[in-house]
């Protein structure tokens, strides 16, 4: 299968929660300027227990081969974060 077939299904059905209900573990999102959709941290808030949210200065949709340094960075932080040595 390919990934094509998510988005299809996700665009036809839509992703919903019930409401008040959230997905309830710490969620880090790193948001990247030529990303195709780049959503505000208040709506992740309303589905995620958002724990770090991060606007970064370049990439893209492949961020991981793009800029794996600024990628790698970011989730070490919120690791850290989550260990509670946040420097």
């Amino acid at each position: 299968g390919s990934s094509s077939r998510l988005y299809a299904e996700r665009a036809r059905e839509g992703w919903t929660f019930p409401p008040g209900e959230i997905i309830d573990v710490p969620t880090a999102y790193a948001r990247f300027p030529a990303e195709i959709r780049r959503p505000p941290a208040e709506w992740l808030e309303r589905m995620f227990r958002l724990e770090r949210f991060t606007d970064m200065p370049r990439g893209g949709h492949f961020a991981a081969l793009e800029v794996p340094d600024l990628l790698v960075a970011d989730l070490r932080e919120f690791q850290n974060q989550l260990r509670g040595n946040e420097q």
